[in-house]
């Protein structure tokens, strides 16, 4: 079984200064960690890169440095899962992230689709692939909590859930 971890919209340095405690706790046995973009600074991927491998995307308040070294979609293969891997924000103002991101994908290309962009945590299944937004560790705008996920990913089943917390100190 592989751990992973799951993260979007730190907005960093902005919204906090260091990883919250809540999130480090579940960093430090993770096997993978994944970003959904809005990371605002390459300090991100560093503080998430001394926990485990990092993949990710960039999102739409990232500079062209992180699109670059990024992009704005992608697939990866953990364990035999394949995550699908983009951000959620669209030209069009009309599309949601969650609309977005269930269109980026096709059920041939990806078993669960990671996105963020709206900070607001979803996870349900629609044309057989897992939407899942793990929501913000440091940003939680008109939520009650912070949050992030976590995909346990066993041969090609995946489970995901929330962790939902209070401070991001």
């Amino acid at each position: 079984m592989l751990k992973v971890v799951a993260v979007s919209d730190t907005h960093m340095p902005r919204m906090a200064k260091k990883l919250p405690e809540r999130l480090v706790l579940e960093l430090a046995d993770a096997d993978r960690i994944l970003h959904a973009g809005d990371w605002t600074s390459e300090e991100v991927y560093e503080q998430l890169a001394r926990f485990a491998p990092v993949d990710g995307v960039a999102g739409n308040n990232d500079g062209e440095l992180l699109v670059k070294k990024f992009g704005l979609r992608k697939t990866v293969r953990i364990g035999d899962a394949r995550i699908g891997l983009v951000h959620g924000h669209s030209s069009n103002s009309k599309v949601t992230a969650e609309r977005f991101a269930a269109s980026a994908f096709g059920a041939d290309e990806a078993d669960v689709v990671v996105f963020g962009h709206s900070h607001i945590p979803l996870m349900r299944s629609e044309g057989g692939i897992l939407l899942f937004n793990p929501g913000s560790p440091t940003d939680k705008r008109r939520q009650k909590q912070f949050s992030f996920g976590i995909l346990v990913i066993d041969g090609g089943n995946v489970e995901a859930r929330h962790v939902f917390y209070n401070s991001k100190e």
